[in-house]
Formats: C-alpha cells, structure tokens, sequence
C-alpha cells in the first residue's frame, strides 16, 4: 500500500513538473526577447543614421533625436520625419500591434498655428486607426500633448514558421508664424517618452494571441 501510494505522488509530482514547465515555455513566448532592429530614417526632419529600434517584452521603441518645427515671422517651417522599421517575428509567435504612443510640445503665440501630422504604415500600407493621431495647434496653445493612437491591423502569425515585416511611421510637423510678433516664434515637436533605455520617441505595443 505504502508502495502504491509513493508510486502515485511521484507521477502527481511528476504532473505537476510538466505542467509547470509547459507555463514557463508559454511565459516566454509572451513576448519578444531583448534585441536591436534596423531603422531607416528619411525626411528634412530627422538626420540621417541617428535611429535605432529596441525590441523588447511587449514593445518597439524607436530612439532618435528630438523632431522638431520652429518658425520665426513671417515664415511657415515643415519638418519631415519618414521612419521604416524592420521587425522579423521568430517561429512560434502570433502577434498583434495594437496602439503607437508619441508624445511632444507646441507653442503657439497670436497669430501661428501648429500642426501634427502622422502616418502609420504596415507593408507599404496605410494601417487604419481607431482615434485621430493628428492634431491642429491654434494660437495661444502653450502646452504638452501626447498621443495614444489605437490601431486596427491583424495578427501577424508566425506560428509556423517566422515572419520579416516593415512598420512605417511619417510625421509631418508645421509651424506657422505668418503674422506672429517679431519677438516670438510658433514651435512644435515630439518630445522623448520616459524610458530606461534612451530617447525614445515613438513606441509600438503588440499583444500576443496563442498558436
């Protein structure tokens, strides 16, 4: 009896060791490992060479230097801003974006204006969005805004066999100082998000459904 009852705690424990290990391997699929993706920069905005995307857990941060427009009177400054991120999803993952979050500052005196403006793109497409991720800055604006931009784009299924994709980002930022006084100026910019892992400037959070 006492045989019995050993050999029958032994295959529990054994069970429960299994079930243990299975919800360690599926904790670690929740999510990507830490690494470094390409990022291309294009646009009178941004310098060239500066951007580098950090891949990690449940996030894609894009870390460059800040963008800005500033405009003294009587001009009208546009700043470009054209990111392309190459993300390359491992086997064994079935992955959703499912917000972009920027944020920055705009001052605008008498007579300026500010404008943001944001494209999101996935494979070359223009990724539909659940809440406006443009914004329009009129005069006496003087504040910080930031951005939380849901978007509707289906999973990205690996869960086969990997999958290489390109996120894109186009930010047109414009100040106007057309009849603005000649001691100020209209500015506008994306500000870096408080993160433990540089200048971050735009972030991409995924969610991850089972295969």
């Amino acid at each position: 009896m006492k045989i019995l009852t050993g050999f029958i705690s032994s295959l529990t424990l054994l069970s429960l060791n299994v079930i243990g290990l299975s919800q360690v391997q599926a904790q670690t699929q929740e999510g990507f490992t830490f690494q470094k993706v390409p990022v291309t920069l294009f646009g009178n905005g941004c310098p060239k060479g500066t951007a580098e995307g950090i891949l990690n857990g449940d996030t894609l941060s894009v870390t460059f230097s800040e963008f800005e427009a500033k405009a003294a009177p009587p001009k009208v400054v546009s700043a470009a801003c054209n990111l392309r991120i190459g993300l390359n999803v491992p086997s064994g993952l079935n992955v959703q974006p499912v917000n972009v979050n920027y944020l920055g500052f705009a001052d605008v005196p008498k007579g300026g204006s500010a404008n943001l403006n944001v494209r999101i793109l996935f494979q070359g497409q223009i990724v539909p969005t659940n809440n406006n991720p443009n914004a329009t800055f009129n005069a006496g604006f003087s504040d910080v805004w930031d951005k939380n931009v849901g978007i509707t784009l289906g999973t990205i299924n690996a869960c086969k066999k990997p999958v290489s994709s390109i996120f894109g980002i186009n930010t047109n930022l414009t100040a106007r100082a057309t009849t603005v006084a000649q001691n100020q100026e209209t500015q506008i910019r994306i500000d870096t998000i408080d993160t433990t892992i540089g200048p971050v400037l735009f972030q991409i959070k995924f969610a991850f459904n089972p295969c």
